[in-house]
């Protein structure tokens, strides 16, 4: 029988078992991480404490209804404020957000929970809430993410994944998957999905419909790699040997996308 050189796992060294162990769990713990993140960032920004597609909508493409102020304050800005001057910001900006009221109302507020962060010594990269100016910024219509923000954050975000799929991938070849072609689509999956997902993010702000793309393609990553690391890690240690693999050796079948049986 022709094979490939790959060896399913319970016939690798017990040195490489345990490094690609290690890697699943700490990615694991990784993904788990940014899937918090991504709803500390996002949930909440429509008024609705769980994470909805127009939570997203607004992340990307603005709030026509609303100010940037407002939209964190609702969002991952919740807890900075109590609710009693919460209230005195919001009635503020429904009002018209008058300037002749930042000074006396609304600077001091902001100088007592927000400035530690958003101000130009503590984070160049957030809006500097230290001046009139600044305020004035944060109290117009909220209109997302700017295109170079989501530059920065694509860039980032697609070498990132990448690296990440890609080790995962790697391990995932090693296990014992039929039919094969289920096997190659969790593989490629991420990465197809990956494209769509931050070409979303652009076009956002062109149709908000789009929003729904980013959640499509978010949680096709997350089956894929939920699907891979379960797999992986079972057969890493707790799966008998295929019969097919057993009597090769170890070594896995070559991939026949045209069988289901190499």
């Amino acid at each position: 029988m022709n094979s490939s050189h790959v060896l399913y796992f319970r016939y690798l060294p017990m040195s490489v078992r345990v490094l690609f162990t290690m890697v699943l769990l700490t990615f694991g713990l990784a993904y788990l991480m940014a899937m918090i993140q991504v709803w500390e960032s996002h949930a909440g920004k429509d008024g609705d404490p769980m994470l909805s597609g127009k939570d997203l909508m607004i992340a990307y493409s603005g709030n026509p209804d609303g100010t940037r102020l407002e939209t964190a304050l609702r969002g991952s800005m919740s807890d900075m404020l109590p609710d009693d001057k919460k209230k005195i910001v919001f009635d503020w900006l429904h009002d018209g957000a008058k300037a002749e009221l930042i000074e006396g109302t609304i600077q001091p507020i902001i100088n007592e929970h927000c400035v530690a962060c958003h101000s130009p010594e503590a984070n160049p990269h957030l809006p500097n809430l230290t001046t009139v100016e600044g305020i004035q910024a944060v109290a117009a219509q909220d209109t997302g993410m700017t295109i170079a923000t989501l530059v920065r954050v694509s860039h980032i975000h697609l070498f990132s994944i990448t690296f990440i799929f890609f080790i995962v991938g790697y391990i995932f070849t090693h296990a014992y998957v039929r039919p094969v072609w289920l096997k190659c689509v969790l593989i490629a999956a991420p990465f197809a999905v990956l494209i769509t997902d931050v070409a979303s993010w652009y076009l956002t702000k062109v149709w908000t419909g789009f929003a729904w793309v980013v959640i499509a393609s978010g949680g096709v990553m997350g089956i894929s790699f939920a699907a891979m690391w379960v797999i992986s890690m079972w057969q890493l240690w707790f799966g008998r040997v295929p019969e097919a693999v057993s009597e090769n050796e170890g070594r896995l079948p070559k991939l026949r996308l045209s069988t289901t049986r190499a």
